[in-house]
């Protein structure tokens, strides 16, 4: 079977390759699918560079969300050949894949597999982050890298439950499509200036809330931006540079800063509130109450240039790859 394999940490377009391997087994409590679509979130490119929250075990397989059909499963598991999954793993770019059962959850049949392949990462962290904020109706909440396809479904669901979204992108190209999805303001980070325009969008409030992806200097103008008794959550680093943090700041407003990730969330969870949720957004997907934008998708043998296409400037959607081809 074909797959995406490093045998070094790096830069994708310089460690990646295309390489046949053979078709795995799955352990008793596994499950062997036939992958044929995947996802390409940033976790992904983070992890291949050594810079992700879990190592690679050279050499390894890249990818952790993706779509398929089982093929086989292990002993001990009830899923028959043929059902069709969402799941999680760490290694799935490949066209078969092994993974607990427990990371395993049935697609919904209404739901492509275009929606399947990005139905758990951003979309479950997008809830949870709102779920810890505890925000209320009116409410604001901060958004960087608000063009991202995880910013574009907190818009959703704060829009839904009418929290107020005010985000920053990089190009004013970028506002309208985020206005109209829901979001009350935006703000380019390059031209304008992040407290003024939080102020005039809030009328004053400020931010109860901040999600965020970047870090560095911008990290620090977000915090100047919120409330007393203000929380900002950290996912993500795209700067590569650390919060410039003001302890003034952080001592007279009284802010809380905590990282999130979906992994720890989840296991944190009770059985009853897992069962709730995933359904839930499972639902609102393939009934597209939350939508998700897909701008292109690459075969197995165009991961270079499905990458290249994931960290180009101006896109608009999500980047697939399609193991079928």
């Amino acid at each position: 079977m074909k797959a995406v394999q490093f045998t070094a940490l790096g830069l994708p377009k310089e460690v990646l390759k295309v390489v046949e391997l053979p078709m795995p087994e799955p352990a008793a409590g596994e499950v062997r699918i036939k992958v044929t679509k995947a996802n390409i979130i940033p976790a992904d490119i983070m992890f291949i560079q050594g810079m992700y929250g879990i190592r690679p075990e050279l050499p390894q397989i890249a990818g952790f969300e993706a779509t398929g059909i089982v093929d086989a499963p292990g002993e001990g598991v009830d899923m028959p050949a043929g059902m069709g999954v969402i799941f999680t793993g760490t290694g799935v770019w490949a066209e078969y894949v092994c993974v607990s059962s427990q990371a395993v959850i049935p697609k919904p049949p209404a739901m492509s597999d275009e929606i399947a392949c990005q139905a758990f990462v951003n979309p479950f962290t997008a809830y949870g982050m709102l779920m810890e904020a505890d925000l209320q109706a009116g409410d604001w909440v901060m958004l960087t890298a608000a063009n991202s396809a995880f910013s574009k479904f907190v818009i959703q669901l704060a829009s839904q439950r009418g929290i107020n979204v005010v985000g920053t992108v990089r190009s004013d190209e970028q506002k309208q499509a985020l206005l109209d999805l829901g979001a009350k303001a935006i703000i380019n980070e390059k031209t304008e200036n992040i407290y003024k325009a939080v102020k005039t969008a809030t009328d004053g409030v400020m931010v109860k809330a901040a999600f965020d992806a970047v870090g560095g200097e911008l990290g620090d103008k977000v915090l100047n931006a919120m409330q007393t008794n203000g929380k900002m959550f950290v996912y993500g680093l795209l700067s590569l540079q650390p919060i410039p943090l003001n302890s003034g700041l952080l001592i007279f407003k009284n802010l809380t800063i905590k990282g999130f990730w979906l992994s720890t969330w989840m296991t944190s969870l009770t059985k009853a509130e897992r069962y709730s949720i995933i359904p839930q957004v499972l639902g609102m997907l393939a009934s597209q109450d939350l939508k998700a934008d897909i701008e292109a998708t690459y075969s197995i043998d165009e991961i270079h240039k499905a990458i290249e296409h994931m960290e180009g400037p101006g896109r608009s959607g999500k980047i697939l790859l399609d193991m079928s081809k």
